[in-house]
Order: structure tokens, then C-alpha cells, then sequence
């Protein structure tokens, strides 16, 4: 994969409009509940700052209506936040795409925050318009967020497009590149280790997966629909009943590929205080709830990641935010740490496993992306990496 990279572009006394995913989680009085996006996204804008350019940056946040600014939708506790970890001042820019005083002022060592992106008409439409506009604002575009590259949007796709240099930051590189290790010449065994609700949104991910790893784990939902297609009890648990002939067809086609839990731990309601029960999955009742493995299957899967050479993880494996369901989660986290094997992990749920258990620091690389890690596993295009590649063979 050929992209031109932020760090091989002189940017001094250029204009520089990094797109970055901001988009945190808040609580109810709009502070931020965790900046892990936000710190991800510095070493790019402290790259091009030191190097004497005049940096924007934007990003996307929540869900806002295309045209219609609202507090809640504001970049503001960004900017703060952005502002103490640069030791710098991050104005926000609210009216940005058709330039304006602001612009005309912005001077190398500038470090400015331009609105929410998708407040503006066209953003999620990838309109041309409003790319090329944005396009004329800087010298250099590079796109760090890695974890929109599945959308085509102005400011994802379209501007990369226009602009005179169009580039990949740090993050976007570290991303593909540590995806690229994982999937293009992998060390073998290559384990994958899929969870998550259902089949039904992942069923492409598992199929391209298994043509290419050596084992496939599969967790939570996703897990009990594949005991049902093995003949096994899942009580009352989470499952889709109407893909059991999909998942029947898939062990089918790939045999011993997909191990089947032998015993989890279950309780009667879904709730954090939920009395506990191990049980082989034979004699699981029509009234339990498959929460978590038990022993015998965790011990399975440990062996598998202990021999593995490369670990591929998305999704936890059980409620493991309940503590009386973590432990499988935590067991093959800490199997994934251990093991010798170059790991990669991604998605929201998969880095709150690992920030809860403190397996950071012996994770190879973790991905602050969700559905464009799974799409580049399932082997999809990215628009907002192939605009990259297009800029960088012309």
C-alpha cells in the first residue's frame, strides 16, 4: 500500500487541514467521558504545528442535522481539551468552509479547530462543492482518522481529491500499516477472535476471515447462534435463530476451524448482581442466560492464542462489564497479552476491555477504529484510504 505520508511532506509555512476523528463520548452535561481519540490525534497536529505550519483540524461529532448548528453538536470541549494537551490555544471556528477573516489571518504556528464537519450541507453526501471549497483552504490535506476511512465523505474522500497534496497522518499510516501486517503476510497460526450481538452484522467479516485464518473465536451473540448450529442449549441467550442454517453452513464449509464453547457461565437476568452458575452447555436450561465461558472453554482457547503468531481482536468474548461475567474476557485478554504473537485489536467495546483489564502497554497495536476495522478485515475498499493511493500514484 503506497500513500504519501504527513511526516515525507514539508509543510512549513503551509496550510494544513488534518481531518481527525474527535468524535468522543460524553456524558449528559457534555464534558468528555474519555479522550483516548483526542490524545490519538495530537502527534499529528504537534507534527505539522512544530514543523512551522498553520494547522486546521476538524472533525465529526455525534449525530447532527447537515445545517442546523446546535450546542450539543459543538467542538468546543474539544478545543479545550485540545488546547491543555498542546499547551496551546485552539480557537474553535464555527463558519469555516468559504474561508473569511479568520483565514486570511491564520499564520505558521496557528493551530485552529474548524466546526463539526457534518454540520455542513453536502458533508455526508461526499458533494463536490462543498470538497472543493474546502480544498482551496489549505496547501496540504491529510486525513488521521482512520476510523471514518469507510465513508466517502467531503471531508474523508472529496477534499482529498482537490487539494494540491493529499497525505496520510501518522494515525491513518500506523492503522494500515499494523492492519497490513496483520492480514497481508501474516506469521501463522493466524487467529482471529470476533464477538459482539449478532451474526447478522458481522456474518461477511466471519466469512472473509475464514478463508483467510487458521482458527476463527467467536463471542457473545455471535457464539451462541454457533452453538444452536452445533446442536448445543443456549436457554434464553442472545441469538438469531433465523441464521442457524448460515452458521451451520459455515462450519460446514469450514470444519474445525471455529471452535464451540463446552461450558459457560449463566444466570436467570441480565444484571450486574445476577446470581452466577457454571454449566456444561448440555444441560443449560430454557430459562438461562449464556453470559460468559466457562473454564474448559477459556482453557481451549488459551492454548489456541498461546500457539498463535498473529492475534486479530474485535469484540469481547462476554458481558464483561459485569464483573461476575469478565472473567473470559479478562482470561483470553491477558492470553492475547502474554502471548508472543504480533496482536492488533480494535472497536469501542475491545479497547474498554483492555483499558479495564490494563493490557494496553502488551497489546502490538490497538485501533481506535470500529466499522472501518471491520470492513478492512472483511476486505472492503476504503474510499478514504483508495483517494490516498489514487493521490500517491498520479
Amino acid at each position: 500500500m503506497k500513500l504519501l505520508r504527513l511526516s515525507d511532506v514539508d509543510v512549513r509555512g503551509k496550510r494544513v487541514f488534518i481531518r481527525a476523528d474527535l468524535n468522543v463520548p460524553q456524558d449528559d452535561a457534555g464534558n468528555i467521558a474519555d479522550d483516548t481519540r483526542i490524545r490519538a490525534s495530537v502527534p499529528a497536529i504537534h507534527d505539522a504545528w512544530a514543523r512551522g505550519a498553520a494547522v486546521m483540524v476538524t472533525s465529526h461529532l455525534g449525530r447532527p442535522t447537515e445545517g442546523q448548528w446546535k450546542a450539543d453538536d459543538s467542538l468546543a470541549p474539544i478545543a479545550r481539551r485540545l488546547g491543555e494537551l498542546l499547551d496551546h490555544d485552539v480557537p474553535l471556528i464555527r463558519d469555516w468552509v468559504d474561508g473569511g477573516a479568520w483565514h486570511d489571518t491564520l499564520q505558521p504556528g496557528d493551530i485552529v479547530l474548524l466546526e463539526n464537519c457534518r454540520i455542513n450541507k453536502g458533508e455526508k453526501k461526499d458533494d463536490p462543492t462543498l470538497a472543493q471549497k474546502m480544498a482551496k483552504l489549505c496547501d496540504v490535506y491529510a486525513n488521521d482518522a482512520f476510523g471514518t476511512a469507510h465513508r466517502a465523505e467531503a471531508t474523508t474522500h472529496g477534499i482529498a481529491r482537490y487539494a494540491p497534496i493529499a497525505c496520510a497522518g501518522p494515525l491513518m499510516a500506523a492503522e494500515l500499516d499494523a492492519l497490513s501486517k496483520a492480514l497481508s503476510d501474516p506469521k501463522r497460526p493466524l487467529v482471529a477472535i470476533v464477538g459482539g450481538a449478532k451474526v447478522s452484522t458481522k456474518l461477511t467479516v466471519l466469512r472473509a476471515l475464514l478463508a483467510k485464518v487458521d482458527t476463527l473465536i467467536v463471542g457473545g451473540g455471535i457464539a451462541n447462534t454457533f452453538i444452536l448450529a452445533a446442536g448445543g442449549k443456549i436457554g434464553k441467550s442472545l441469538a438469531e435463530p433465523d441464521l442457524v442454517a448460515e452458521a451451520k453452513s459455515i462450519l460446514a464449509e469450514f470444519p474445525g476451524k471455529v471452535p464451540i464453547p463446552i461450558d459457560a457461565v449463566c444466570a436467570k437476568e441480565f444484571a450486574a448482581g445476577a446470581k452466577s452458575e457454571l454449566k456444561a452447555i448440555e444441560n443449560i436450561a430454557t430459562d438461562d442466560l449464556i453470559l460468559d465461558l466457562g473454564p474448559q472453554s477459556i482453557a481451549a482457547l488459551q492454548h489456541i492464542v498461546a500457539r498463535a503468531g498473529t492475534i486479530v481482536w474485535n469484540g469481547p468474548i462476554g458481558v464483561f462489564e459485569f464483573d461476575a461475567f469478565a472473567n473470559g474476557t479478562r482470561e483470553l485478554g491477558q492470553a492475547i497479552a502474554a502471548s508472543h504473537a504480533f496482536s492488533i485489536a480494535g472497536g469501542g467495546d475491545t479497547v474498554s476491555a483492555i483499558n479495564k483489564f490494563g493490557i494496553a502497554d502488551r497489546i502490538g497495536y490497538i485501533s481506535t477504529a470500529g466499522g472501518a476495522f471491520l470492513e478492512f478485515l472483511e476486505g472492503k475498499t476504503l474510499p478514504a484510504v483508495a483517494v490516498l493511493e489514487e493521490r500517491a500514484a498520479r
